[in-house]
């Protein structure tokens, strides 16, 4: 049975459509990547199916028993504001020491738990918000643009513990990534998204799509030179690497 499953979905603000008619599912275990140019409605599905925006038209149904994890992009924590890593992954409800010791484990970051948050590097803090969504041992992670803001090297080592926790956990994967030649090697479905699904299928298959070429070049290369991260919606982007908050 699908985890999720996205049917005829429509979703716009005020006039604008951001995307018409998609429907899609996704399936226990799998690592499926969601790629398109600006304003192609990426994290505007992710939060569809979070239930944090209503679609315009079409539905989305879920698991009866299904828990989600969400990695988001960007969070906002005051610097000066005092509180240790085992502190955020309490709030805003009070989680077990096991739990917290555990969760940091499959992160990738087991000795974190009384640092601070404000003294977290980049890549510390992203493992930190990944920690938090797996506190709940959920069937279905979503992570939305998660690297952003880490070095290639940084972006590496994530997509990898990513990996590590779907063979540990078994938990399906479902992420937003602007690094193409990531979502080609750690993938097992890739959707290319430009306010419909253009087109779907392996990353072997979508590579070789002629939409997908329209949108990205013909290579990874040119995919990378193509593509600028950007939101749905205009933003003002900031880079530091703890100031990350959830936004369209």
């Amino acid at each position: 049975m699908s985890l999720v499953k996205v049917e005829n979905l429509s979703i716009s603000y005020g006039a604008k459509t951001v995307l018409s008619q998609v429907s899609l599912s996704i399936e226990p275990g799998e690592i499926v990547t969601i790629v398109g140019p600006n304003g192609s409605g990426k994290t505007s599905l992710l939060r569809s199916i979070i239930g944090a925006v209503k679609p315009s038209q079409g539905r989305v149904t879920q698991r009866s028993d299904l828990r989600v994890g969400y990695v988001p992009q960007r969070l906002h924590i005051d610097p000066t504001l005092p509180m240790t890593v085992a502190r955020f992954l309490r709030l805003p409800t009070r989680v077990a020491p096991e739990a917290i010791d555990e969760a940091l484990a499959q992160a990738g970051v087991p000795d974190l738990a009384a640092a601070q948050m404000s003294r977290l590097s980049g890549g510390q803090f992203q493992r930190v918000l990944l920690a938090r969504a797996l506190i709940d041992k959920p069937h279905l992670l979503l992570l939305d643009e998660a690297t952003q803001g880490l070095d290639q090297p940084g972006s590496a080592a994530f997509y990898s513990q990513i990996e590590k926790v779907r063979r540990e956990t078994g938990c399906t994967v479902l992420m937003i990534s602007h690094e193409l030649h990531v979502v080609m090697s750690a993938s097992d479905r890739v959707i290319c998204l430009n306010g419909h699904v253009c087109c779907e299928g392996s990353p072997e298959v979508v590579a070789s799509a002629p939409e997908y070429r329209a949108l990205f070049g013909s290579g990874t290369m040119g995919a990378l030179a193509l593509y600028r991260h950007d939101h749905d919606h205009t933003h003002d982007h900031d880079h530091r690497h703890e100031n990350t908050e959830a936004a369209e």
